[in-house]
């Protein structure tokens, strides 16, 4: 390959949980620069919910493994400290008391929702809504207060934005005093969670509600989902028929659990039917809860978060691989610790362009957010943070290589090791080498017992046994497969070698083809004028010509 894996002494996955083999001095710099890091996404969070860039700055899965890993990076470096957010609530905008304190969520993992379950009887369940968590306080019926979730005891003072929301009514149809919390998501047409894991819901709502002057548009897109009702009745059955006749959907997306239905069937079909909102999980919750004056902004026991498994994976980088294809395209390889996402062993992510390599500057030692486009392919969505120790690295230049370069190893091997390995593996799929792949052709450049595009030709069954891994019998199935392969077509040859699109039109041989001019190749269908020169330039090109002679003492029809 052009460049070896650069790996780092580094940690881990989160799912190991072992600890990194840095010097004291290394793990101390990056378990401060990840502390630092995650207290500026707890006062970001904290400070509003409707702030422009869209509620948290990272993802709640990676913050949870972010803040996993700083706990386990401290308990290596033997000062265990569980992380308490950073709690506090600014906006230019003011800011409000709740009326009731706004409680969180403990998330609980299958095994918990099932001991938690078990000992609980009328239990509920609800999506869990991926938008904007809101209070609204009416009195008489009337709305006087809208308050964004902020740290649960104050949040931003949202009541003028509230009033221009059709969703959210400014007058209930009857006039009861009632402070109501619910969430304010994004509408979306048939929307399937299971298919559609990664759309930034929260991030338009969160931003419709920051705008000085959103338009009709905006403000319909906004939808209210409202989950509960702290002063209402304490059972549930009783607030879902007054929420009903209040107007409000609560009762249409809450179901009682039974043994036909129970925790794990609502929460896999809503996952993957369609519904008008993001969801990121469900609550189970019981049928009775405490008064209001009970209520206080902690967890509270009656009621818990199942969130659907992980849509990203917060994964180390412990190696870059810049990878030159046969056409000369430089596609960087990202080699990461081992993650598990959707069920799925994760390593290796390809970046695709060096450009977006370039744009991302990712190196050894980064942690990185992956996700599954279309739940298949793995993809790197972000640097989540950097290492501490930066780690220099060679990269190559996209001007050195191109459609012409690297038929021969050159003086500086490590160059074009990588083209010309991947031009080998298209040149024995293209003449039909079955079972000679990537493999055999790695382990004879290994040797030198291959050193251009065509060297194999001349090797017989006594070089082949002097490598590595190929005994009597590979080497005998070796040598009367690369004989065989001087009895393929000419066009078939053209392709192994590189031809560019379009030579496969023209009859002859290479005397003809290489003695053709840019009109004769325009002539053909879909040959324009940039494919003609490099028609031009393949068949006049110095290496190109020599493997051609070397074709036809080989005795090879066409050459």
């Amino acid at each position: 390959m052009l460049l070896v894996v650069l790996t780092v002494q580094a940690a881990a996955s989160i799912q190991t949980a072992q600890c990194p083999e840095w010097p004291a001095e290394r793990l101390e710099a990056e378990i401060e620069a990840l502390g630092e890091r995650v207290a500026r996404w707890d006062r970001a969070y904290y400070a509003s919910q409707g702030n422009q860039d869209g509620a948290s700055p990272v993802a709640d899965e990676i913050y949870d493994q972010a803040v996993a890993r700083l706990e386990q990076w401290r308990r290596c470096a033997g000062a265990p400290t569980a992380h308490v957010p950073e709690r506090r609530v600014t906006s230019s905008s003011g800011v409000r008391d709740h009326p009731v304190a706004q409680t969180g969520l403990e998330k609980r993992h299958d095994a918990g929702v099932k001991r938690w379950t078990s000992r609980r009887d009328d239990l509920w369940i609800q999506p869990k809504v991926d938008g904007v968590a809101v209070t609204l306080h009416y009195v008489e019926g009337e709305l006087i207060a809208a308050v964004s979730r902020g740290d649960g005891e104050q949040g931003q003072d949202w009541t003028e934005r509230a009033r221009e929301i059709p969703a959210i009514p400014n007058v209930l149809s009857e006039p009861v005093s009632a402070v109501l919390q619910g969430e304010i998501y994004w509408r979306m047409e048939h929307h399937i969670q299971a298919q559609h894991a990664h759309r930034r819901a929260r991030s338009q709502v969160a931003g419709a509600m920051a705008q000085r002057q959103p338009d009709e548009t905006t403000l319909t897109r906004v939808g209210l989902f409202v989950w509960g009702w702290p002063d209402g009745p304490t059972r549930m059955s009783e607030r879902l028929t007054q929420l009903t006749a209040l107007g409000f959907d609560t009762a249409d997306y809450t179901q009682a659990l039974d043994e036909r239905r129970d925790a794990t069937f609502w929460r896999e079909r809503w996952f993957r039917e369609p519904l008008p909102f993001a969801t990121d999980g469900v609550v189970l919750k019981q049928g009775e809860r405490p008064g209001v004056r009970r209520w206080s902004s902690a967890p509270p026991e009656w009621a818990i978060a199942w969130k659907y498994p992980a849509q990203q994976a917060l994964a180390e980088v412990r190696g870059i691989e810049f990878r030159v294809g046969r056409t000369g395209r430089v596609t960087p390889l990202v080699w990461l610790n081992p993650v598990q996402l959707q069920g799925r062993r994760i390593s290796r992510v390809s970046l695709g362009s060096l450009s977006q390599w370039q744009a991302l500057d990712v190196r050894p030692g980064d942690h990185v957010a992956v996700t599954l486009g279309g739940l298949t392919i793995p993809q790197l969505d972000t640097v989540v943070w950097p290492a501490q120790a930066r780690m220099a690295l060679t990269v190559p230049s996209e001007d050195d290589y191109h459609l012409l370069s690297c038929f021969f190893l050159e003086a500086e091997k490590n160059r074009c090791d990588s083209q010309l390995l991947a031009r080998l593996t298209h040149l024995g799929e293209a003449l039909g080498m079955h079972g000679v792949g990537e493999g055999t052709w790695r382990a004879l450049l290994d040797v030198g017992a291959v050193t251009s595009l065509l060297d194999w030709l001349s090797l017989g069954h006594a070089d082949l046994t002097r490598v590595p891994g190929i005994g009597e019998a590979t080497a005998a199935e070796l040598v009367e497969r690369f004989h065989a392969t001087r009895g393929q077509p000419f066009h078939v040859w053209l392709d192994a070698l590189g031809a560019t699109p379009g030579s496969e039109q023209a009859s002859g041989d290479w005397v003809t083809l290489s003695a053709y001019q840019r009109e004769q190749w325009q002539a053909f269908p879909g040959v324009g004028p940039v494919r003609a020169d490099a028609l031009l330039a393949f068949f006049s090109h110095p290496q190109v010509q020599r493997m051609a002679l070397k074709l036809q003492q080989a005795g090879v029809a066409g050459f």
